[in-house]
């Protein structure tokens, strides 16, 4: 079967084109490696989206996901790994399967950054988390860290304040990339301790997550005792898988402008793992509904 548009990835940006598609009468299928709704699924409440006031990221990625299957968007688990362009028509390869479609919609968002230390892979679900929503809940009453400056590491932080002990909350830099408001929430609430000018150089384990080692600027060191770390340093746009198809900056972005137009007819981008000023849960499906348009536009000029 020919589609019409094959998005790749079922977060916001993809099922928010998913949308715009199928309402413009095109056949679509979204092909998701993991779980439909992407990362937006661990944020426990979402208060910058407008109309919604307060909604879980679950229970807005389920309606979303619920809006586009019930307009006709067919989706399939499995992970695309390849996209080859065959000019007017595209083909997606994944583990199992070949499908062909006459545009593609690459919206596979991305994924968390590491730290880099030892044994940090060791200890995933032995103390270190880069869910904080997801696994917060082991660590009631306990003390735990968390690393970064932007504003995932800080909700993180409020998040985890009203369950943890004591937050230690770790950036390398004397000043937060998130949002202000954030900041002094986090700054009034007695459990919460800053540790800036810091990095995490080493994890002390005893089977587990027991501590942390951190150094600041003057390279002195410090232990922190804890039981859990919870990693909040960035992202890694998943684009690698289609390097050949479309052009990449140096950080791995997908280089397109507002439009989520690439340089490779028919191919377009949406969501996080485009270049973009902002990475917001209302950018994503601006980028999905502006992919989508510009795709259905592409499919009519055929």
């Amino acid at each position: 079967m020919m589609y019409d548009i094959i998005i790749i990835g079922a977060g916001p940006a993809g099922l928010s084109a998913a949308i715009y598609a199928k309402r413009a009468s095109k056949s679509v299928l979204v092909l998701e490696a993991n779980t439909y709704g992407g990362q937006i699924v661990n944020t426990p409440d979402i208060e910058n989206y407008p109309v919604e006031e307060h909604i879980s990221g679950f229970e807005f990625a389920t309606k979303l996901y619920t809006q586009a299957t019930n307009l006709g968007a067919e989706l399939k688990f499995e992970r695309a790994v390849e996209i080859r362009d065959e000019k007017e028509k595209k083909v997606v390869l994944t583990a199992k399967n070949a499908y062909e479609a006459k545009a593609v919609i690459i919206a596979t968002g991305a994924e968390n950054r590491k730290l880099g230390v030892e044994r940090e892979d060791d200890m995933v679900g032995k103390g270190v988390s880069y869910c904080a929503t997801c696994d917060g809940a082991f660590y009631r009453g306990k003390t735990v860290a968390v690393v970064g400056g932007g504003n995932t590491a800080l909700e993180d932080a409020e998040y985890l304040a009203d369950i943890a002990g004591t937050v230690y909350l770790i950036h390398r830099r004397d000043a937060f990339r998130g949002d202000s408001s954030t900041v002094e929430k986090l700054q009034k609430k007695e459990n919460v301790i800053f540790v800036l000018n810091s990095t995490v150089s080493s994890l002390v384990i005893d089977k587990k997550i027991v501590g942390v080692t951190v150094s600041n600027k003057e390279g002195e060191l410090t232990k922190l005792d804890i039981d859990g770390l919870f990693i909040a340093v960035g992202r890694i746009p998943e684009n690698k898988d289609f390097a050949g198809v479309i052009a990449l900056d140096d950080e791995g972005y997908a280089k397109a402008g507002e439009d989520c137009i690439t340089a490779s007819k028919g191919i377009f981008v949406a969501g996080d793992n485009r270049v973009k000023e902002v990475r917001q849960l209302v950018t994503a499906t601006a980028d999905g509904a502006v992919a989508a348009t510009n795709a259905v536009k592409y499919i009519n000029s055929l």
